[in-house]
């Protein structure tokens, strides 16, 4: 009863704290509603994808935009009480979201606040959180929220699988104290399972989407996504929920799919029946350009909106993993096929959004998002204005916020990042962070404090 209690007291706190003004004492509380900044003379890279505006004005009111301008049309009126700060032409940009991440599995407080402080002092001003021990993550999200940490807004998943996925060892890990595939935040389903109960319990959790993982049949894909949808989740699947095909994932209608090379089965003559059971694919079936059966599975996507969460930095490490050791067990895929297939599907007006499912080490002065942004780039041969798109507008997409955050447009969150570098010329130049603003809060880069072996041993 204690630990069900501290998990119900951490959820509630999260969702007071999204209505109640923030305490004066947290140290990176928001912005209150007066404090007025006129940030001017900015090169605005506003994350819909259209063309950078040189000379532009945001204005911010305590957590919001409140208007974008030309220099021209800014008058003395608007800057009358505001702060005023001039950018002399550095790059402004919504803040980054990272569509995939994971920060408790198995849970570290230590370890997370500090993963979470680099993402924010590197221009990352929310996540994806894909499935953990959720106690700690809406705690975490919670802190950060209200400003007690410095760390983006979390926006984080419960997990459904069928019964036999319960055998993998992480599952013990997220839910120490509970029965893996029995608590609210990582069911087990089968054709038993009171559906409407399961994505209840789940969404009491205060999750944004349920993260349908693996090990189940088409049938219950479909009746997960229409209770989840139904009762104002988010569905969020693997490409994959082996047995069932991608085909039949898409066909139930998620928001979004990750893994790109979990659809890359579509076209194999044999699929593996469990996650557990993972092989490769069939790389013969992708040697003469565009895949037909995969272009029509990419249409289907766009035709519904479905979002593809590609990961295309998991395949890289999969990758050096592979060269380090190479009499292991090979890998289901590579990052070149990952690449090739995740190219085919921007091209087919599949949207890409930005997500790692990783860390870089410690000493990293920034977080594994730019390296997937790079790899979109040139791997993938996004464009630098679309591969900016995946990681803002897009990605607020992947969490329902689209209203909220992802563009700098007036009544949205005053989410944004400064940068000295044109990243156009060069998206390395995302990391030239000078500060990075969360709901009007202003955190200079200078004065980010990098991870201590304290909070991150040189083991991990």
């Amino acid at each position: 009863m204690r630990l069900w209690a501290a998990f119900w007291f951490s959820v509630l706190a999260v969702s007071a704290s999204a209505q109640q003004p923030t305490t004066s004492n947290a140290p990176f509380a928001p912005t209150e509603t007066g404090a007025r900044i006129v940030y001017r003379n900015a090169s605005l890279i506003d994350g819909s994808g259209g063309p950078m505006r040189p000379d532009m004005v945001v204005v911010t009111n305590g957590q919001r935009i409140e208007a974008v301008l030309p220099n021209a049309e800014l008058s003395p009126e608007m800057m009358a009480g505001a702060e005023v700060v001039d950018l002399g032409g550095q790059y402004l940009l919504p803040g980054l979201i990272d569509s995939h991440q994971h920060l408790a599995t198995p849970p570290d407080r230590r370890r997370a606040e500090a993963l979470m402080r680099r993402d924010l002092y590197g221009g990352i001003t929310a996540v994806r959180i894909m499935a953990d021990d959720l106690r700690p993550i809406a705690e975490l999200a919670r802190a950060s929220l209200v400003g007690e940490i410095a760390g983006p807004d979390l926006y984080f998943a419960a997990l459904v699988a069928g019964p036999s996925f319960f055998e993998d060892p992480r599952t013990k890990a997220i839910a120490a104290g509970a029965v893996p595939g029995e608590a609210p935040w990582m069911q087990k389903i089968d054709d038993r399972t009171n559906i409407p109960l399961a994505v209840a319990m789940a969404r009491g959790t205060f999750a944004t989407g349920l993260k349908i993982y693996a090990n189940l049949p088409a049938h219950l894909i479909r009746a997960l996504t229409e209770e989840a949808h139904r009762q104002g989740l988010m569905v969020w699947a693997h490409g994959m929920v082996f047995p069932t095909p991608p085909a039949q994932v898409i066909a139930a209608g998620p928001d979004v799919v990750s893994h790109t090379c979990y659809l890359a089965y579509q076209v194999s003559e044999k699929r593996p029946q469990s996650y557990q059971d993972r092989f490769p694919v069939d790389y013969a079936r992708f040697e003469d350009g565009d895949n037909s059966v995969m272009a029509a599975l990419f249409r289907e996507m766009r035709r519904q909106g479905i979002i593809l969460d590609a990961t295309l930095r998991v395949y890289a490490e999969m990758d050096e993993r592979a060269a380090e050791n190479p009499e292991a067990p090979p890998y289901h895929c590579n990052t070149d096929l990952a690449a090739k297939l995740t190219s085919q599907a921007f091209r087919e007006g599949v949207m890409i959004s930005a997500g790692t499912d990783g860390m870089t080490p410690r000493e990293a002065p920034n977080s594994a998002l730019h390296e997937e942004l790079e790899l979109l780039a040139t791997r993938a041969g996004m464009p630098p204005l679309q591969v900016i798109r995946s990681a803002t507008l897009i990605g607020a997409m992947t969490i329902g916020k689209a209203g909220e955050m992802g563009t700098v447009e007036a009544g949205k969150l005053a989410n944004l990042v400064v940068l000295e570098r044109n990243p156009l010329d060069d998206l390395g130049n995302l990391r030239s962070v000078v500060f990075t603003v969360k709901r009007g809060r202003r955190f200079d880069r200078a004065d980010y404090r990098p991870i201590s072996p304290e909070e991150i041993p040189d083991d991990e």
